[in-house]
């Protein structure tokens, strides 16, 4: 899944505001996971976005499961979501097998990595068949900490502190980038396509709250 990356100021850093306790909780939640990321990785950015990105590969494929499964169940029209969540899914893992091939994750990263989809994975499953709206509000403010991310590992490219390589093959042939591109190139359409996550999370937060979708 490919999404324009003509995204504004604005529009990069929108925030939804929690309307009630669970949000709240879910607000907390991700920005108690930014913090441990924060002491961990430090300004290493494509090693953390290694690990973002196979958290975050999870949720779309959970999400795209417990909806099919719920959508026989009632015999209804899942309205778009399945697909729309199992496209968000494959393009986290699209970033994953471009980020490892930028940041060459160390055995113990790898290890960390395997851990933190194993535990989130069971951790999501669950939140998601109980509370599916604050499972995907979890999300959002999840794409919304990655965009902030990739926000600043733009910032480090153009500063100098991060060597702008050139693109992975890989990233030329998914976004279909011209052969001159580099990771400022990958960075900037990997930020777009989180933006797009973030807001299509949120919107199912919002319709499922309205009970538009259930």
């Amino acid at each position: 899944m490919k999404h324009s990356h003509d995204f504004t100021a604005d529009t990069l850093n929108i925030h939804h505001a929690p309307t009630g306790i669970n949000d709240r909780i879910a607000l907390g939640v991700v920005k108690t996971m930014r913090v441990f990321a924060d002491r961990f990785f430090a300004k290493r950015y494509g090693h953390r976005a290694v690990v973002l990105e196979t958290v975050a590969a999870v949720p779309g494929m959970v999400g795209g499961l417990l909806q099919h499964l719920r959508a026989i169940r009632h015999i209804r029209d899942d309205q778009g979501w399945i697909k729309e969540l199992i496209e968000e899914a494959d393009n986290e893992r699209m970033h994953l097998m471009t980020f490892i091939q930028i940041a060459q994750p160390s055995r113990l990263e790898r290890t960390l990595i395997m851990v933190a989809q194993a535990v989130f994975y069971n951790l999501y499953f669950f939140l998601y068949l109980l509370a599916p709206k604050t499972a995907h509000r979890v999300v959002g403010y999840l794409e919304e900490e990655a965009v902030i991310s990739y926000t600043h590992y733009l910032e480090e490219i153009d500063s100098g502190r991060v060597e702008n390589v050139p693109a992975p093959q890989i990233a030329l042939k998914y976004w279909n980038l011209p052969s001159t591109a580099r990771l400022r190139d990958v960075v900037i359409v990997v930020r777009a396509d989180e933006a797009h996550h973030r807001d299509t999370n949120h919107h199912f937060a919002n319709q499922i709250a309205k009970g538009a979708h259930s």
